[in-house]
C-alpha cells in the first residue's frame, strides 16, 4: 500500500487504521470467492475481520466501493501482463515460446484473481462504466503490445496485410478473458486441462503471426 490511506470522511489513516482497512479487503476477498458478490453484507465483511460495520464504513462507503478498491488493486498488478507481450518475438522457436508464456502468466494472473474478475465481469455486463473501464485497463495491457507485434510483422512482409493489428489483437486477448474465466469448465467441453494452455498458445501464434508455429 503506497500514499496516505484516508477513511470515509478524508482523515489520514494510521498505520493501525490502515491494518483494520486491509484485513477488511482481505476478507471481502475470500469471501468473494465463496458466495455470490450481491449476497455479502458489510455486517459479514466486519465479523470476518473481527470488527464492527461502523469501522467498515470508516473506509468504504458500502460493499461496493470495497470490491472497487479491491479491483482497482487487481487492475494495477494487471499491468505484468504487459511484459509478457511487449517487444517479444514472434517467429520461430522464440515466438512459440512467447505465446506459451503469454497464455501461462494470463491464465495464472486470471486463476489468481478469480474471485474479483468475476464480479468486474458481471459489472461490466450489466452496463457499469466503472467496471468496465477496470476490465478495459486489463486487456489493454496485453491488446497494445499484441496489436504493435502485428503491425511489426507486417511490416516486414511476415504477417497478412489485409487484417487490422488492432481487431485482431483485441480479439485473441477477449478469446483469453472468456477461456480464462472458464478454468474450471474445461471437462464439460470434453477436453482435458493438460490441453488447454498449448492449444490457447498454438491460436494465439496463429492468431498474431497468421502461421503454424515452429515448436
Amino acid at each position: 500500500m503506497t500514499g496516505q490511506v484516508r477513511t470515509v470522511d478524508g482523515r489520514v489513516a494510521g498505520h493501525r487504521g490502515q491494518a483494520t482497512r486491509q484485513k477488511l479487503l482481505t476478507c471481502l476477498d475470500e469471501m468473494l470467492s465463496s458466495s455470490p458478490y450481491r449476497d455479502v453484507r458489510v455486517i459479514d465483511v466486519a465479523r470476518r475481520a473481527g470488527t464492527s460495520p461502523a469501522t467498515f464504513y470508516q473506509y468504504f462507503p458500502d460493499v461496493e466501493g470495497a470490491v472497487l478498491e479491491l479491483a482497482e488493486t487487481m487492475a494495477q498488478e494487471g499491468s505484468d501482463l504487459a511484459d509478457l507481450a511487449t517487444d517479444r518475438t514472434w517467429t520461430g522457436k522464440a515466438g512459440w515460446q512467447t505465446a506459451e508464456e503469454l497464455v501461462d502468466g494470463f491464465l495464472s494472473f486470471w486463476q489468481r484473481n478469480d474471485a474479483i474478475l468475476r464480479v468486474v465481469d458481471l459489472g461490466a455486463a450489466e452496463g457499469d462504466k466503472r467496471f468496465s473501464k477496470i476490465r478495459a485497463k486489463v486487456l489493454s495491457n496485453v491488446i497494445g503490445p499484441l496489436a504493435e507485434s502485428i503491425e511489426k510483422l507486417q511490416s516486414k512482409g511476415r504477417a497478412d496485410q489485409g487484417v487490422s493489428p488492432a481487431a485482431v489483437a483485441g480479439s485473441l486477448v477477449s478469446m483469453l478473458a472468456s477461456v480464462a474465466g472458464q478454468q474450471k469448465s474445461v471437462q464439460s467441453w470434453g477436453a482435458k486441462r493438460a490441453d488447454l494452455k498449448p492449444n490457447l498458445a498454438f491460436l494465439l501464434y496463429l492468431g498474431v503471426t497468421g502461421r503454424k508455429p515452429s515448436r
